[in-house]
C-alpha cells in the first residue's frame, strides 16, 4: 500500500447545537423532529438531497413493521411523530391504503417517493430541526470524557464541523461510531450478512390482469420457477407489488453478491461500485422475464433504478442491550421499553428469503428496549435505525422502517431530555407515552 501526506488544516464549525443527527432515514428524520418538538436546538446531517434513507435513495417505496397482530387483530402498532408523516404523504396523495402478504401475516403501506420526500421536507420544518443536505460524515473529534464533540463533514462549502452536545448516529452504516472508535459488529460473525437488492419501479403494467398473475408473493415463484430453464434468477422470493397508481409496481426481486459469493459489504467501496452495476444488469434481465412470461406486464418499462443500492445490513453497534431472534420470536418485554416491534424476521439470504414468525400468531410483537441505543462507550452518544444494538436475526427483523421510526423518536427525545438535565427512563416514557408512542403493557417489576 503507497500513502500521501495530507497537511494539518484548522477546520471552520459550521454550527454548535443542543443535538445533531447523523443520517435522514425513519430513524434519523423522527430524531430529529422529537429534538426539535422538546425544545433543543437541532441539526440534521443528511448525505443526499432529501430525506427518507433507504426508503427513497434505496427505492423500498413502502413502510414495514407499523402494522402487527395485537389480540388476534391486525393494527397499527408503532404510533407517534410517523402518525404526522403518514398524515402529510397522504394529504399529497402519495400514500396507498394497506396491502397484506403472507397469508395476512404482514401489512405495508406502499408510498409515491416524491410524495414521501416533500413529507418529510414539511415534518422538519414544521419541528423546526435545521438539515444539512449533501453532507457526508468523514470524521470526529473528540472531547473530554470519552464524549464526541464535533462531527466533520464534507460539504460543497469545503470541509466543516458541527458541534453539538449530544448525538445521534442514524446512518444505517454506524459511521459515526465507527469513526468514534465504538466497537461494532457485522453479519452473523461467520462472513454471512443479510444480502442488498437494488430497487426500481416499473410502469405500463396493465394491472388487473398482474393481479390476477401475481397475486400473492407466491404467485410471482411459480411462475419462475416454470422459466428457470431460460432465464438465470439472483433469487427466489421476489416481491412485486403495486403503487398508489396502480400501472405502477414496485420491484423487488434482485440479490447482490461480491466476488466470492456473499453479501456485498456495502462498507468496501469496491464492492459497493460492482454491486450498482450488478443490480441495473439484473434489473433488464428480469424485466425480459416479466415481458415475456407475467399477464399484464407485456408492455413494462423501467420507471426508474433507485439512487443507490438497498441496504440491508453492515455495521452494528454493541450497545447496553443486544435484540436478539428469541426477542423477537418470544414477544419479549423490557422495563426500559420505547415502542414496539411489529415484523418477523425476515432473512435475504443466498438465493432467497427466510421468514420466521413470533411464536404466539395472535400477539406477533415485542418490545423495543432503551438499552439498545445506548452504545458501549462515547456518553453523548445515541443511535438509532439499522444500527442500533442488535445480534444478527434480531436486526433481520427490527432494521424495518417501522422499528426506526420507534428507535428515532426514542433517541430525539431521550437526547432533549439530555440536553435539559430532565432525563430518567421514567421520564423518557412517559414523555413518549404523551406523544402517542405505543408502548405495549410495561414489563414486571
Amino acid at each position: 500500500m503507497s500513502f500521501i501526506a495530507e497537511p494539518a488544516r484548522h477546520t471552520e464549525v459550521l454550527g454548535e447545537f443542543d443535538v445533531v443527527v447523523a443520517g435522514g432515514g425513519p430513524a434519523g428524520s423522527a430524531a430529529a423532529v422529537s429534538a426539535a418538538r422538546h425544545g433543543a436546538r437541532t441539526l440534521l446531517v443528511e448525505r443526499y438531497g432529501f430525506l427518507g434513507g433507504m426508503g427513497t435513495a434505496g427505492g423500498v417505496t413502502n413502510f414495514a413493521g407499523l402494522y402487527g397482530r395485537r389480540g388476534g387483530q391486525m393494527q397499527q402498532l408503532v404510533r407517534g411523530v410517523v402518525d404526522e408523516l403518514l398524515a402529510r404523504i397522504d394529504a399529497l396523495g402519495g400514500l396507498n391504503a394497506p396491502q397484506d402478504g403472507l397469508q395476512g401475516r404482514i401489512r405495508v403501506r406502499s408510498y409515491d417517493v416524491p410524495a414521501y420526500q416533500c413529507a418529510a421536507d414539511q415534518w422538519l420544518a414544521a419541528a423546526g430541526a435545521q438539515v444539512l443536505f449533501h453532507a457526508w460524515i468523514c470524521g470526529v473529534a473528540m472531547g473530554a470524557d470519552d464524549t464526541l464533540d464535533a462531527l466533520i463533514v464534507e460539504t460543497k462549502s469545503g470541509r466543516r464541523a458541527v458541534r453539538a452536545r449530544q448525538f445521534i448516529d442514524a446512518t444505517g452504516d454506524a459511521d459515526v461510531s465507527h469513526l468514534a472508535g465504538v466497537p461494532t459488529e457485522w453479519g452473523d460473525g461467520a462472513g454471512n450478512a443479510l444480502y442488498p437488492s437494488t430497487m426500481c419501479r416499473i410502469g405500463g403494467v396493465d394491472a388487473p390482469r398482474a393481479l390476477d398473475a401475481v397475486g400473492e408473493f407466491k404467485a410471482i415463484e411459480r411462475l419462475m420457477d416454470a422459466a428457470a430453464g431460460r432465464y438465470a434468477f439472483p433469487r427466489r422470493g421476489a416481491i412485486l407489488r403495486p403503487q398508489k397508481d396502480p400501472t405502477v409496481w414496485r420491484a423487488n426481486v434482485t440479490q447482490l453478491r461480491n466476488a466470492e459469493g456473499r453479501a456485498v459489504d456495502a462498507t468496501d467501496a469496491h464492492q459497493l461500485s460492482a454491486a450498482e452495476a450488478e443490480g441495473r444488469r439484473q434489473i433488464v434481465d428480469y424485466l425480459r422475464f416479466l415481458r415475456a412470461e407475467v399477464p399484464g406486464f407485456e408492455r413494462a418499462t423501467v420507471l426508474d433504478i433507485a439512487p443507490q443500492i438497498g441496504v440491508r445490513e453492515t455495521r452494528r453497534v454493541r450497545c447496553a442491550t443486544m435484540l436478539t431472534a428469541e426477542h423477537v420470536l418470544g414477544g419479549a418485554r423490557f422495563p426500559d421499553a420505547i415502542g414496539l416491534n411489529a415484523w418477523p424476521i425476515e432473512q435475504h439470504v443466498d438465493g432467497g428469503i427466510a421468514w420466521a414468525f413470533p411464536r404466539d400468531p395472535d400477539n406477533a410483537c415485542n418490545q423495543l428496549p432503551f438499552g439498545m441505543l445506548v452504545p458501549a462507550r462515547i456518553g453523548n452518544l445515541l443511535v438509532a435505525g439499522r444500527c442500533a444494538g442488535m445480534e444478527h436475526l434480531g436486526q433481520a427483523a427490527a432494521r424495518v422502517s417501522g422499528g426506526c421510526f420507534v428507535m428515532g423518536q426514542a433517541a430525539g427525545t431521550a437526547a432533549a431530555l439530555r440536553v435539559q438535565d430532565r432525563f430518567s427512563l421514567g421520564r423518557l416514557q412517559q414523555v413518549l407515552h404523551q406523544d402517542g408512542v405505543e408502548l405495549g403493557q410495561p414489563a414486571a417489576g
